[in-house]
């Protein structure tokens, strides 16, 4: 959990502020996950911070939302096409990854 933090801080994520009034703030929660390698046994313990956007009202507190996933089908194209190239494919595990860009909307959570 320090190690999500430490990250959170460092990549600039939030600043502190006082609740401005009419707005409320969209809670959050820490979500706990065992790593483990290929073998079993474990590789770390790792904590993500989430926020509660279902507590979120559409039209109020936001406008669209997006599912960050990569389809099944674009997966298989990729490889597929990596055979036919003969390129070379790595598979790895981001630690910390902020892939979404800036927010233009202002969003208040508590302090975790």
């Amino acid at each position: 959990m320090a190690e999500e933090l430490r990250a959170l801080e460092l990549n600039g994520t939030w600043t502190f502020s006082t609740l401005p009034p009419g707005k409320k703030p969209v809670d959050c929660k820490w979500i706990y996950k065992i790593m483990r390698y290929a073998d079993g046994p474990v590789e770390r313990y790792k904590a993500r911070l989430v926020a509660k956007g279902f507590t979120q009202v559409e039209g109020i507190d936001f406008n669209e939302t997006f599912a960050p996933v990569a389809k099944l089908v674009t997966v298989r194209c990729f490889l597929a096409v990596s055979i036919v190239k003969k390129w070379e494919i790595h598979q790895m595990d981001v630690h910390n990854a902020f892939l979404q860009s800036d927010l233009h909307e202002e969003v208040y959570i508590p302090i975790p």
